[in-house]
């Protein structure tokens, strides 16, 4: 197996079992959607609690998760095992967010506040300070602060919600460590904030759509350099 890259942070005394899961969980999941995992390699339940630092058990949980999403399957007497992940795969994960995104994008031109859009422009800020630190876990953790705030002001919580559970196979990480991404997401994000200011529609669901084309085309890119699909 190709274990996970590194260890999971050591968690707090009391952290619940079923967020400890949720962490491996992610951890497998962008491994896979990045290429560390490869198709074909088996998950050892005991080599990747020893990797990550934690019990079987979340390892055991995470797996069930994933194995739920199609990205690994049970093989008898075997164990855990990737499934492929084709080229059409990362596009239509990338085209159902891009269809959720532009429909909240329209909504929150139409119904932000002049509050909510000045939050919008200080946590673009607090990005770019990330950006320019080059920590990669702060660069991730405040692009999705950003994306957070700009989707809650569209007061379409659902809808919301159900880009955020396909954002769990966009590899945030892999974006953070890219310095031309962070700088060119700081950029976007201005205009988009500017959109939002002149109460732009078109303009607004443009530069959002513009943002997952970009991210897809950075994935496939990678995966191709790894010979995923070669």
């Amino acid at each position: 197996m190709n274990a996970p890259t590194a260890r999971l942070p050591r968690p707090p005394r009391g952290v619940r079992r079923e967020q400890l899961s949720d962490e491996v969980a992610a951890r497998l999941r962008a491994d896979i959607m990045t290429g560390v995992l490869r198709p074909g390699t088996f998950i050892r339940l005991d080599e990747t609690a020893a990797a990550l630092g934690v019990s079987i058990t979340p390892v055991r949980e995470a797996l069930r998760t994933l194995r739920g999403e199609g990205m690994v399957q049970l093989e008898p007497h075997r164990g855990h095992v990737v499934v492929p992940l084709t080229r059409a795969d990362v596009e239509d994960i990338f085209w159902l967010q891009a269809t959720i995104a532009r429909e909240l994008a329209a909504t929150a031109t139409e119904r932000i506040t002049t509050d909510e859009i000045d939050e919008l422009d200080r946590l673009n800020d607090e990005l770019e300070a990330t950006v320019t630190r080059h920590d990669i876990a702060e660069i991730a953790a405040a692009e999705f602060a950003f994306h957070r705030a700009f989707n809650r002001s569209t007061g379409r919580i659902k809808l919301a919600w159900f880009l955020l559970h396909v954002a769990r196979y966009l590899p945030g990480q892999i974006y953070a460590g890219d310095p031309q991404w962070g700088g060119s997401a700081v950029a976007i994000h201005r205009e988009l904030i500017a959109a939002l200011r002149r109460r732009d529609v078109d303009t607004a669901v443009a530069l959002t759509a513009g943002e997952f084309t970009d991210g897809a085309q950075r994935l496939i890119a990678r995966l191709d350099e790894t010979g995923l699909w070669g």
